[in-house]
């Protein structure tokens, strides 16, 4: 600092020095405009650099969510075997000789059609019953069904099948 090689500044009991800055040659436009050319370059660069790598990233990423061949022959066999205890179900099932008939069938669809239109007419009365006496009733239908211990389809997550 006493040659003037460095500067030297006081802050209370610290000191800071650094490099004399009016020793160094100024540069010109020239060489400041090729030096921000070579910025730009460089910054580019890294641009480029910088998304090449994070394809390459992503394809590190894909290829180690992916299978490996031992992995892969280890699925294949598992899945033949599921394949060929599947088949053996299959034909298992093909050869029993307890088949329902078409007659069974026919008779249980029936049957389950008159059941269900039956259900839907007794719903369908005991609505319209409960829908009467709620007109006059001075509370909420809630706590109606709640007093006389009413318990709907839908409190029981019961659902009526499809009309065919």
């Amino acid at each position: 600092a006493q040659q003037g090689r460095i500067r030297e500044k006081a802050y209370g009991k610290q000191k800071i020095y650094f490099a004399d800055q009016e020793q160094l040659p100024a540069a010109s436009d020239a060489e400041l405009r090729g030096l921000d050319e070579e910025i730009a370059a460089l910054s580019a660069k890294v641009q480029a650099l910088q998304q090449s790598c994070r394809q390459m990233e992503a394809e590190l990423k894909d290829l180690n969510s992916s299978m490996t061949t031992p992995e892969l022959a280890r699925e294949t066999e598992e899945l033949r075997k599921d394949c060929a205890s599947y088949t053996e179900k299959l034909e298992r099932i093909k050869s029993a000789t307890n088949h329902v008939t078409p007659e069974e069938k026919e008779k249980v669809c029936g049957e389950q059609k008159l059941y269900c239109k039956e259900w839907r007419r007794r719903k369908r009365m005991a609505t319209e019953l409960l829908e009467a006496i709620l007109e006059g009733y001075p509370k909420s239908k809630k706590q109606f069904f709640e007093e006389v211990g009413i318990e709907t389809d839908e409190d029981h997550n019961v659902t009526l099948p499809a009309a065919p």
